[in-house]
C-alpha cells in the first residue's frame, strides 16, 4: 500500500511538471521582420555580426532622420524593407540631399504591400516587375535552395564591382524607371538589382532583402557585395522604421512564479503524504543490525570451509607460460622440457628446478584432494619462478 502511494504521488508530480513545461516553454514564431535583431533566416543578424567581427565600422540607429538626415559619419545607409513606420516626405527629403551629397543609400524593396514607402518609390520611381526565371548556376554541388534562383551581374560597376551572380528568391523583380537608372543585375529581362547615380552619391535599388538575409548571405556573391559597400567607410542599418525593438525576452517574474507554484505543489503532497493516518500510530520498530566484526568472522570461516578448486593448480602453469611468452619470447607451444632449456638461457634458472615444480604440480594434481597447503607450496613456488623471469629476485627459485 505504501509503495503504490509513492508511486502515485511521483506519477502526478511528473504529471504537473510536464504540463508546466509546455505550458511556459512555447516557442514563439519565426520573426520576419528584415531587422540586425533578427537571428532567424529572413533576419539581417549574420550580416550584422559579420561586418562588426570583420572590423567595419557599422551601426543600427534607432532614431528617426529628421530634416538632417542620416549622420555626416555614415557612409552607406541600409534602409531594409521597412514595414513598421512609413518613411515620411521630410526624410526622404533629406536622404536625397545626403545621397547627393556623397551618401550611399541602399533600398531593398519589400515585395509585400504593407511594406510599400510612398515617398522613397516615388522619388525612385519604383515599380513591381516580371517574375524572375528559375536557375541553379553557380551552386555548390548538395546545396539546396528551392525558393532562390540565380541572378547574374550585367553590368560589374560600383558595389558589383567584380561579381558574377547573385542569390535571390524566386519572385518579382522590380522597376525604376529613372532616367539615368542602370540595371546590375538580373534574369532574363527581370532586374533585381538597380543603381541610379544622384549627384555626388548614389542609391542602389534591390527587389526584397534576398542578398542581405541570414539564410542566402553566403550564397555565390551575396556576401562580397556587402565587403565591398563597408570598405567605402561606417555603414548604418536603419532600425527606426521597422517599428519594433530586438524581440523582449520572456519576464523573469513569469518563470519565478512557476517555480513557486511547483514548490508549493510539492510541499502540499509532501505534507499530505507524510501527515495523513489511517489509524493510530505503532510503535517505532528498532532494527538491529550485525557489527563489521559479525561480517569478518563469517568471512572467515567461510574461508577455512572452503576447498582448493582443481582448475586452480593447471593455472597457475598457463599463467607462468603465459608470462614466459610476454617477457622471454618462449612460445606457448614449446614443450616444457625445451622450456626450461629456453628459460635457463636466458634467465640462468637451472632447467632441473624448473622441471621439478612442473612435477610437484603433476603429483599435486594425481591428488585425491588438493589441500589449501599443497596450492599455496605450489603458488610460492611459481610465484618465485615469475619474479626470476620480470627481474625482481635471484635466480635460484628456493632462496627464500
Amino acid at each position: 500500500m505504501k509503495g503504490l502511494r509513492t508511486a502515485a504521488i511521483y506519477g502526478v508530480l511528473v504529471a504537473l511538471a510536464l504540463a508546466l513545461g509546455l505550458a511556459v516553454n512555447q516557442t514563439p514564431p519565426r520573426s520576419t521582420v528584415p531587422s540586425v535583431d533578427n537571428p532567424g533566416p529572413q533576419g539581417l543578424r549574420a550580416l550584422y555580426l559579420y561586418l562588426q567581427e570583420s572590423g567595419a565600422q557599422v551601426s543600427a540607429p534607432r532614431e528617426a532622420f529628421g530634416e538632417a538626415g542620416p549622420p555626416s559619419s555614415v557612409r552607406t545607409l541600409v534602409v531594409a524593407a521597412p514595414a513598421g513606420r512609413a518613411v515620411s516626405e521630410t526624410e526622404a527629403e533629406a536622404l536625397r540631399a545626403w545621397v547627393s551629397g556623397g551618401g550611399t543609400l541602399v533600398y531593398l524593396v519589400s515585395r509585400e504591400s504593407k511594406g510599400k514607402q510612398p515617398h522613397l518609390d516615388d522619388w525612385l520611381q519604383v515599380s513591381s516587375g516580371p517574375m524572375l526565371s528559375p536557375s541553379s548556376e553557380g551552386l555548390p554541388e548538395g546545396e539546396k535552395d528551392l525558393t532562390g534562383t540565380t541572378a547574374r551581374v550585367w553590368v560589374p560597376v560600383g558595389a558589383a564591382r567584380g561579381l558574377e551572380r547573385f542569390r535571390v528568391s524566386l519572385d518579382r523583380g522590380l522597376v525604376v524607371e529613372r532616367p539615368e537608372a542602370v540595371p546590375l543585375a538580373g534574369t532574363k529581362g527581370a532586374a533585381v538589382v538597380w543603381r541610379v547615380p544622384v549627384g555626388l552619391g548614389e542609391v542602389y535599388v534591390l527587389a526584397g532583402v534576398d542578398l542581405a538575409e541570414n539564410r542566402r548571405l553566403e550564397l555565390l556573391d551575396n556576401l562580397r557585395f556587402w565587403d565591398a559597400l563597408a570598405a567605402r567607410g561606417p555603414i548604418a542599418f536603419d532600425e527606426y522604421h521597422h517599428g519594433v525593438g530586438p524581440r523582449p525576452e520572456p519576464p523573469s517574474a513569469r518563470a519565478l512564479w512557476v517555480f513557486v507554484a511547483q514548490g508549493l505543489v510539492v510541499g502540499l503532497l509532501y505534507a499530505v503524504s507524510r501527515g495523513t493516518r489511517f489509524g493510530p500510530p505503532r510503535p517505532l520498530v528498532v532494527e538491529k543490525h550485525r557489527s563489521a566484526l559479525e561480517y569478518v568472522r563469517s568471512l572467515g570461516w567461510l574461508a577455512r570451509r572452503s576447498k582448493v578448486e582443481r582448475e586452480l593448480v593447471p593455472e597457475l602453469a598457463r599463467q607462468l607460460r603465459r608470462r614466459m611468452h610476454e617477457r622471454l619470447g618462449i612460445p606457448l607451444t614449446l614443450p616444457e622440457d625445451e622450456a626450461a632449456r629456453a628459460l635457463e638461457h636466458t634467465c640462468g634458472l637451472p632447467a632441473a628446478d624448473y622441471l621439478a615444480v612442473r612435477e610437484d604440480l603433476s603429483r599435486t594434481l594425481d591428488q585425491r584432494d588438493i589441500r589449501p597447503g599443497d596450492y599455496a607450496r605450489l603458488a610460492r613456488q611459481y610465484a618465485r619462478i615469475e619474479e626470476i623471469i620480470t627481474g625482481r629476485a635471484a635466480t635460484d627459485p628456493r632462496a627464500q
